[in-house]
């Protein structure tokens, strides 16, 4: 059996060299195997990979939009960025109905896109980020410049494919 695919949302440079920067600098480093993400789809089967490329390049074929980073999220023993637009939305829903078949449990749940920058601290700890966080905030919007796919290998993942929007 191969190993499992990813999908993520793929950011403008900018905002991924930003959220990179803050993932270097809150995740635990022997825990941060990999650049900030937006998972989008978290294990699709790799034995599907062509229809899995086939659908991300056919759900690419749209015009980029902007994704709005709306507020900090609380992950319990971590903190991320929530992101939030109709087309993200959008394509999700319609990446699902075409991985119906394939979709786990998680895959299943209702999208809440976010980028994490802390996880596996202490709850106190990732509170008091998520508040210092939160004090300089204000609401933006970063670029969607499209589709990524990858292979889970265990910890870090091997990029496979990128499909650009427009």
């Amino acid at each position: 059996m191969s190993e499992p695919l990813v999908v993520t949302l793929l950011l403008g440079d900018e905002a991924q060299a930003r959220f990179d920067r803050l993932r270097a600098e809150h995740f635990p480093a022997e825990r941060n195997h990999l650049a900030a993400h937006v998972t989008l789809f978290h294990a699709l089967p790799g034995a599907e990979r062509p229809a899995v490329d086939a659908a991300l390049a056919q759900a690419a074929a749209r015009p980029a939009f902007d994704v709005a980073v709306t507020g900090l999220q609380l992950l319990g023993r971590g903190v991320a960025y929530r992101l939030a637009a109709p087309e993200l939305s959008d394509v999700h829903a319609r990446l699902a109905a075409e991985f119906d078949p394939w979709l786990t449990r998680q895959d299943r749940q209702r999208l809440s896109a976010h980028v994490t920058v802390q996880n596996k601290v202490e709850p106190a700890q990732a509170r008091a980020l998520r508040d210092r966080l939160e004090a300089g905030f204000t609401p933006h919007a970063v670029p969607a410049r499209g589709l990524g796919l990858w292979r889970y290998l265990g910890g870090p993942w091997e990029p496979l494919a990128e499909h650009p929007f427009g």
